[in-house]
């Protein structure tokens, strides 16, 4: 009878770990969200957790959200972590009625919800005339 016997497929087990986290040592950590419309707000929903208010920041500017947050790394000596530390952001465009004088924010048990209010005057499409030259 033969036995099959299976190799690892590195000679160094945490080489496998640190191969899968090269991408994220890379890129700057994004804000996880979820928008959607409920009654007449527009809603987004961020995953912030381990923050406070303090290291949160929301702008809104020409139609567009963006949510800013920092996570600040604690100084004491660590034998592993796989939490995200420094600054991270999100930028979602906002529907064309999103009034940008009516927006609420509250943050709770590690959710950023931001409530944008909806105009009532939607902006219709325009037909743009195209001039021809001869």
């Amino acid at each position: 009878m033969t036995t099959l016997t299976r190799r690892q497929r590195f000679q160094f087990p945490d080489m496998a770990d640190w191969f899968d986290t090269i991408p994220g040592k890379f890129t700057m950590p994004s804000v996880r969200i979820e928008d959607y419309m409920e009654g007449d707000c527009y809603i987004v929903r961020a995953e912030l957790p381990g923050m406070g208010p303090e290291d949160i920041d929301v702008v809104i500017s020409d139609g567009v959200l963006t949510i800013q947050a920092e996570r600040t790394e604690q100084n004491v000596d660590k034998n592993h972590s796989e939490i995200r530390y420094g600054a991270m952001s999100r930028s979602v465009t906002l529907p064309p009625s999103a009034d940008e004088d009516d927006v609420k924010a509250d943050y709770a048990k590690g959710m950023l919800t931001v409530r944008v209010g909806l105009g009532t005057d939607k902006m219709e499409a325009k037909h743009v005339e195209i001039k021809h030259d001869s």
